[in-house]
């Protein structure tokens, strides 16, 4: 299945920041951590992630510090603000409320499956 690119840009925020609420980390083990949360159907890039932890830290969501790790380079460490744990909040108020408005539409009106071949005997 292919998530379109709507869905991932719509739902980027709150991932980041979700992720982020649960503690400390840097780019690549955000991006590790959408992958394994996924099932593998999230595959980002760095492309998209490192504009999106920019813009956040610009708008005070999200901080960065570099730290070195013995035997490794250092790495830029992104931590979520008080700001943008209001924010988190907020995503998630309205990602709840899409939702529910979906589960609604869609409750036993639309298959999940769809057999292209159903009735074609």
């Amino acid at each position: 299945m292919k998530i379109t690119k709507d869905l991932v840009a719509a739902s980027a925020t709150p991932m980041v920041l979700g992720i982020l609420a649960e503690g400390e980390s840097y780019g690549y083990a955000v991006l590790r951590r959408i992958n394994e949360l996924s099932g593998g159907e999230l595959d980002w890039t760095e492309g998209l992630l490192y504009p999106l932890l920019h813009r956040l830290e610009r708008l005070g969501h999200v901080e960065s510090n570099w730290q070195s790790v013995t035997g490794e380079r250092k790495r830029k460490y992104y931590r979520i603000t008080d700001k943008g744990l209001a924010e988190l909040a907020e995503q998630r108020r309205q990602w709840d409320t899409v939702v529910d408005a979906l589960k609604e539409i869609w409750h036993d009106r639309v298959p999940l499956t769809v057999n292209p071949l159903e009735g074609l005997a």
